[in-house]
């Protein structure tokens, strides 16, 4: 957890659904300053309030699709300060790939949690505290469906150990001239490990988002 009240704005369509995150998040000792129904509602709650998290459903009016998903990515790229916490009932693959691959950008908190785990109150409230932390949070059947889909099984223990310390930091959001300045290597080294990354983990130049597949392999199994 935090150490002060996160300031939340709560993006869910249903009316009970909302208002039990609503109580819950408040329990936790958080502040929802709005909870809204839309994606439209969400865009202005976040320029009105300036939140340090925003918690959003995918399924969103008016399509009932990926709408809430969608807008995670755009106020992601729009306010690169903004924590975001996505929840469903599914997994969104395409635009989830799009959010967790603009994490280079941003230092700030990421999540994706499937909304079984709110009835863990526990592990939800440290998901909360975690990702308003600036931490990153996901779902681990979102992982396993994310790499399932792409048939990327492989294990991290073909990794060195320069290789593991390389991606635990992509992991945190690194560039590679972060990562090469946190490891006080070239950039040209960097690259090189990542290279190597890619090849050990079965991630060909196919893949559009190898990054992205290799932090999830990371989460998957560190």
């Amino acid at each position: 957890m935090s150490e002060r009240p996160v300031r939340i704005v709560l993006a869910e369509d249903s009316l009970l659904i909302r208002e039990g995150l609503t109580g819950l998040l408040t329990r936790l000792g958080h502040e929802v300053v709005a909870a809204v129904e839309n994606v439209e509602g969400l865009v202005s709650a976040v320029a009105a309030h300036r939140p340090d998290l925003v918690v959003t459903d995918v399924r969103m009016p008016p399509g009932f699709s990926d709408e809430g998903l969608r807008a995670a990515v755009s106020l992601r790229r729009d306010h690169p300060e903004l924590a975001v916490l996505v929840l469903s009932q599914y997994v969104a693959t395409a635009y989830t790939v799009e959010l967790f691959g603009n994490g280079g950008t941003s230092t700030a908190g990421l999540g994706y949690l499937l909304k079984d785990r709110i009835g863990e109150v526990g592990e939800f409230g440290d998901a909360i505290g975690r990702v308003a932390g600036g931490g990153m949070v996901i779902d681990p059947e979102v992982v396993r469906q994310m790499m399932s889909d792409r048939r990327k099984q492989e294990s991290l223990g073909a990794l060195t150990a320069r290789e593991r310390e390389v991606l635990g930091l992509m992991a945190r959001g690194s560039t590679n001239s972060m990562v090469s300045r946190q490891l006080h290597i070239s950039e040209a080294g960097v690259a090189k490990h990542v290279g190597n990354i890619f090849h050990k983990l079965g991630l060909s130049s196919d893949d559009g988002h190898r990054r992205v597949l290799a932090v999830l392999t990371y989460l998957r199994d560190a």
